[in-house]
């Protein structure tokens, strides 16, 4: 099959999928299509009520005639003032409802794609595809195929009407309409790929917008707004020169369909009216074909929008699908059982890990957490101690080895359920646009304003919380914006203690906070983490010194695993990163509790003056 033929074929397809998305409707899909039937039909049939009234009335002088032809024109005026309303209705309808379902699929695809996905795919780009892509899409499957099947069947109307008239002089009319069918099919043939271009670059123009707001801090901060303007600006000319082409093809096409039609009515008026004058044919039927032909106009001209329409719709739609059609990665078995309670015990058994793109991660880690116990995790960055915590959640899978929990493979469970056992806090915090009550439950709905309160409480962020006037209904900005990096990150670990989680993941939770406020929170943990399994990613010593087990990452390898006390006397990579980061901390914390202590103790006796 040649490559031409395989794309072409590509395209029906995508037609018939963006069609199917109408099928639950067939009810309004036919009321709507009848209505158009309707309009057509009616449309056709005024140039014969004229040809009588021309014929009958004022070639014979019968007034009667011109009479009976007005009402019959009035009645199929009002005949088709109602069926465009149905079929604008109906076609509008099902246009938005497709859309609305089109829009849910995304959305829900986009939900469940795993980390993998969004860790290689803009922002952005998934933006424009919701949006201005399924815009597209919405012109064009209801209201723009139902237009476009009434042009084609008024043009079928046209031809058999102007044959049933004078099929000699019909066949010289038409010789130009298959010109124009052959134009308009390489029209779009020709507007498709360039659409797709524009979309793309649609959707590259919105990645770089999101970024720069996103970052607009960051850019003011730096005096870099010149830096960003002139980004903004090249993505910007590109898709105004990809436009700009697009509109050339349009504007070179667009004569051609509109002379082709004025070469048929003079074909028409050379043949014809020398045929009119001598009696073969009457007045009323050279009328008759001129006003069929003119009905060409409108449906001509907007034949070329509804492809250039449909050309555009099927652009935006294949790149819809693209991500509705993405590989999910991560997968339930067939089979996979409901994980309904968890001890806690976690077990890596030969875990090796590298990304799509063949990059190697975690090289043969093996570890086992007793349930309760706090293990936490060190090294040098991009060492892999996120990845570690990642895999046990299931947002990836290792590439070798096992994870278990409780002696189960988490590949055998529903990921929903695992999940349900699971808390994090991340290491970039992440707060919605709701209030800080709804953040702290955003994993648990159910939860109670008293649960709420108890586990900012816990996270020592319920003092800063109540010092503003609205509480716990203050609302947030975006990702948090109008709160400062720690009460973020506290606000975030309340949600994962109000989530109850029996396995609780810190991804470096605490490196917002000041020594203080960390302090405060790995005293509420050391009390609520009782009998739950914690993974802890830090470089702050508090954390380290606390843990059951410290796993010492280098280059995606255990190099080191023990105690404090114990890698320190072991020496090696632990030794050197204590000596190098976290003695002067442990210093600085034995300074400050002789500091505390003097502020506290009562002045010795004696110590008064001589």
């Amino acid at each position: 099959m040649a490559v031409r033929d395989i794309i072409q074929s590509e395209q029906l397809r995508i037609y018939a999928r963006l069609y199917s998305y109408l099928r639950p409707y067939w009810k309004q899909l036919g009321l709507g299509y009848l209505a158009m039937l309707a309009d057509t039909a009616l449309g056709l049939f005024v140039p014969q009520v004229i040809k009588n009234a021309i014929d009958q009335g004022l070639g014979a002088g019968r007034p009667t005639a011109l009479f009976s032809a007005a009402t019959i024109v009035l009645a199929i005026g009002a005949g088709r003032a109602a069926a465009g309303f149905g079929q604008r209705y109906f076609g509008e309808w099902l246009s938005h409802r497709a859309a609305y379902d089109l829009r849910n699929r995304f959305y829900h695809s986009v939900q469940y794609l795993p980390f993998a996905f969004h860790d290689r795919t803009q922002t952005g780009d998934l933006m424009s595809r919701a949006t201005s892509d399924i815009s597209e899409v919405q012109r064009f499957v209801g209201t723009g195929t139902m237009d476009l099947t009434g042009i084609l069947l008024v043009l079928v109307g046209i031809v058999v009407a102007m044959l049933l008239e004078d099929a000699r002089l019909a066949m010289l009319a038409l010789l130009p309409i298959p010109v124009l069918v052959a134009a308009t099919i390489r029209f779009g043939n020709v507007v498709r790929p360039m659409f797709k271009r524009i979309q793309e670059q649609m959707s590259s123009l919105s990645a770089v917008m999101q970024e720069s707001l996103t970052g607009i801090r960051v850019t003011k901060a730096f005096a870099r707004e010149r830096f960003e303007l002139e980004k903004f600006d090249r993505e910007n000319d590109e898709w105004f020169r990809q436009r700009r082409d697009l509109i050339r093809v349009w504007a070179n096409n667009w004569p051609l369909f509109t002379f082709v039609l004025a070469f048929a009515i003079f074909l028409l008026l050379w043949f014809g009216g020398p045929r009119a004058l001598d009696g073969q044919i009457t007045v009323g039927v050279l009328y008759a074909m001129i006003s069929y032909l003119l009905m060409l106009n409108g449906p001509v001209q907007q034949l070329g929008f509804l492809v250039n329409l449909g050309a555009t719709a099927n652009a935006s739609a294949s790149r819809v699908f693209e991500i509705i059609d993405a590989p999910t990665e991560i997968e339930e078995r067939p089979g996979a059982v409901a994980l309904e309670t968890v001890e806690g015990a976690v077990t890596f058994e030969g875990v090796t890990f590298a990304y799509a793109d063949g990059r190697s991660v975690l090289q043969g880690i093996a570890f086992h957490a007793e349930p309760g116990q706090r293990i936490a995790l060190m090294g040098p960055t991009g060492s892999g101690k996120s990845t570690v915590t990642r895999l046990i959640p299931r947002f990836y899978d290792p590439s070798e080895g096992r994870v278990l929990i409780d002696g189960i493979d988490v590949r055998d469970v529903q990921i929903g359920s695992l999940r349900r056992h699971i808390g994090s806090v991340l290491q970039d915090p992440f707060l919605f646009g709701l209030t800080i009550a709804e953040n702290i439950a955003y994993g648990r709905g159910d939860a109670c304003q008293e649960e709420i309160v108890a586990a900012a409480r816990a996270a020592r962020a319920h003092d800063f919380i109540t010092g503003f006037p609205d509480g716990y209904e203050t609302r947030v900005g975006e990702r948090g914006v109008t709160l400062s990096g720690g009460q973020r990150q506290r606000i975030a670990i309340a949600r994962a203690l109000l989530y109850d989680p029996r396995i609780l993941i810190l991804d470096d939770s605490t490196s917002s906070v000041d020594t203080e406020t960390e302090h405060q929170i790995q005293q509420a943990l050391q009390e609520l983490m009782e009998g739950r399994t914690t993974f802890v990613i830090a470089q702050r010593l508090l954390t380290l010194k606390h843990a059951d087990t410290i796993l010492v990452l280098d280059h995606g390898r255990i190099v080191q695993r023990g105690t404090h006390d114990e890698l320190l006397a072991a020496g090696g990579l632990y030794q050197e990163v204590y000596d190098s980061q976290l003695k002067d901390q442990e210093a600085f914390a034995d300074l400050e509790r002789t500091l505390e202590a003097e502020q506290h103790d009562p002045e010795p006796e004696g110590s008064g003056e001589i």
